[in-house]
């Protein structure tokens, strides 16, 4: 008997047993055997497969680990995750030669879902082709350990099953995915035709491949998420950087709340959703005051307060936290109360109320912080409202005042005249006559002027646009002007074209304006100076300027020009009378006409003043 060697199995014994098989033959063909001969014969040829069979064994082993370095090579170049599972598949069907196979990943809830599914073709399967032993699957994720079956179909732990005879599974071999101690999942190959095709260094090779994918899938599982969160903390920011800006462009509070409220409202998945204003009453309590609703119906004429509909309003105002009520369950009413607070106060509440479970963790944090910004976005526009009311109440006031003052003012002037009229009187007593003439004339000009202002400012001044010819303006404006320019000693120059087109303007309130622009040009001119009226067609208007010789502005009084009540510091603006309200009704006047004026000075050389107003249709009248 022929011992057996281990050596490789070369060409020369190849040839060598081809021709003792055909001297085999021979010997059997002519019928003259030698026993002692074949015996040898068989020896060594037995010898030959058993070292082929082990050279076989060498290269597949061999071919195993080549595929797990080329594998685990791929493997780390993703962190994509259906991408990284997707390999890890094909590796696996193509180290064991199965005809299909699924990895299975616990979920948050540790139930087990197939993440892949793929066959030998390296195709995805459908979700309808899902077949695989749930027996197994949950074998190998309870008790941690790889399951082989070389015959599933008549293996006496699982012949019983409804899915492997359904399906009528022959090889089996599953092994979990393990990483830091835990079972991530399951890797499972299956083939429904071939018996005994795995073998136990197949299921070896699993192993070590499945330690390697489990590591790979879990990078990629916290590579996921870490993205995911990113991508959810990248749209939080956006999200409250769109919320700041709208808010930041508004100043008017039902804007504030409203847009507030829809943001946080969608934000929190809420079937109904309130935004309430906290009111102090008389007695030192509060009321929550329902400004703003979302998906709620409502009656206008019947206010709704919120510590009323929800009484938890009001542990959430006093404690000065976001409080959460969850229903007993899923179905039941989940409702969220987050007080908006501005130093140490709370200036409005925010109620969110959903039917389809609770409010998540980020859900709370997001809504927190836009209510947290909206609170100075409220609390400005309530005190910008409360600003605009005041100065409301004001000009209303004011324009009272004005209109009570004007009675009495016609009467002194009425009576002062005739007491002038009557004559009899020393020349101190016309003197001081005519000191409360001038006197009350002045108050009167304040007067007109403050009851434009408030007009103006409480929006009840209106114009009423006709067609108005350009030299009856300039007639005006001369008739009403050429005593005082003769007085300082001016000259007064019109330059003023005869076929300019009428205009489309108010005539009352455009002869205002002119002439409170050339007053004030006479009044801050010194005596001899020139003032000038001009007027001329720029396309489809008429430019009006007016120009002076006068003491002229520095850059810093520009600036300040305009403002109500403020006027020049020098010398010579002081000593003449004025309110410091004409050039701001002036302004107005002009930018109610759709039009801007314009101001070009300079200190000691005088300063010009433009505008224009429109020209009038050709079917207007």
């Amino acid at each position: 008997m022929i011992s057996k060697s281990t050596n490789k199995v070369d060409d020369h014994e190849f040839e060598s047993m081809r021709q003792s098989l055909l001297i085999v033959r021979g010997q059997l063909q002519s019928g003259r055997i030698d026993p002692e001969f074949v015996e040898r014969q068989l020896d060594k040829t037995v010898d030959l497969i058993n070292r082929m069979e082990a050279a076989h064994k060498q290269f597949s082993q061999q071919g195993r680990y080549e595929a797990l370095f080329n594998v685990s090579r791929l493997l780390g170049d993703s962190l994509k995750l259906q991408k990284v599972l997707d390999q890890v598949m094909d590796a696996i069907i193509q180290l064991t030669g199965a005809e299909r196979g699924f990895i299975m990943l616990r979920n948050d809830d540790g139930q087990v879902e197939v993440e892949v599914a793929r066959n030998y073709d390296q195709q995805t399967l459908a979700g309808d082709q899902f077949n695989y032993s749930r027996t197994i699957v949950n074998q190998v994720l309870d008790r941690g350990e790889s399951v082989l079956t070389l015959n599933a179909s008549e293996d006496p732990r699982y012949a019983m099953q409804e899915s492997i005879t359904e399906r009528s599974l022959r090889s089996i071999m599953a092994t979990p995915l393990r990483v830091r101690g835990n079972v991530i999942g399951v890797a499972y190959v299956e083939n429904s035709i071939i018996v005994g095709l795995f073998r136990q260094d197949d299921l070896s090779a699993l192993e070590a491949f499945a330690g390697q994918a489990a590591v790979a899938i879990d990078n990629a599982q916290l590579f996921s998420a870490t993205d995911q969160k990113l991508a959810a903390r990248l749209h939080e920011l956006s999200q409250l950087r769109r919320i700041d800006m709208q808010l930041s462009e508004t100043l008017d509070l039902n804007k504030a709340m409203g847009a507030t409220l829809d943001w946080v409202a969608r934000i929190g998945s809420a079937d109904i959703g309130h935004l309430g204003i906290v009111e102090e009453t008389e007695d030192g309590t509060y009321h929550v005051v329902a400004r703003h609703h979302y998906c709620y119906p409502t009656d206008e004429n019947t206010p709704i307060y919120l510590e009323e509909l929800y009484p938890s309003v009001a542990d959430a105002i006093v404690n000065q936290q976001t409080i959460l009520i969850d229903g007993d369950s899923p179905k039941d009413e989940h409702i969220m109360i987050v007080p908006a607070r501005r130093e140490n106060k709370v200036v409005a509440t925010v109620v969110l109320v959903r039917t389809n479970g609770g409010f998540s963790d980020d859900q709370r944090d997001l809504v927190e912080r836009i209510v947290a910004r909206a609170a100075v976005a409220i609390e400005n526009a309530a005190l910008y409202a409360a600003v605009k009311a005041a100065d409301l109440a004001k000009s209303e006031f004011v324009g009272i005042v004005a209109h009570d003052l004007k009675v009495p003012m016609t009467s002194i002037i009425g009576y002062a005249d005739l007491t002038l009229m009557d004559g009899g009187l020393t020349d101190e007593q016309v003197y001081f006559q005519n000191r409360i003439r001038e006197t009350v004339e002045r108050m009167e000009m304040l007067v007109s002027d403050l009851a434009d202002i408030s007009r103006i400012e409480s929006g009840h001044f209106f114009m009423t646009p006709t067609r108005t010819p350009v030299l009856g303006i300039v007639q005006g404006v001369r008739d009403s002007v050429m005593t005082q320019m003769q007085a300082r000693k001016h000259t007064y120059i019109e330059e003023v074209p005869s076929n300019l087109p009428d205009m489309w303007v108010d005539y009352y309130r455009l002869l205002q304006v002119l002439n409170n622009l050339v007053s004030n040009a006479y009044k801050y001119t010194p005596e001899g100076g020139t003032i000038r009226l001009i007027a001329e067609r720029v396309d489809d208007t008429i430019r009006f300027s007016v120009t002076d010789t006068g003491v002229g502005m520095s850059p810093e009084a520009l600036r300040m020009l305009g403002k109500k009540f403020w006027r020049a510091g020098d010398e010579f603006t002081r000593s003449q009378p004025g309110t410091g309200l004409g050039f701001a009704i002036t302004r107005s006047l002009v930018e109610q006409m759709g039009s801007t004026i314009s101001v070009e000075s300079e200190v000691g050389k005088g300063s010009k003043f433009s505008f224009s107003v429109p020209i009038a249709p050709e079917n207007a009248i």
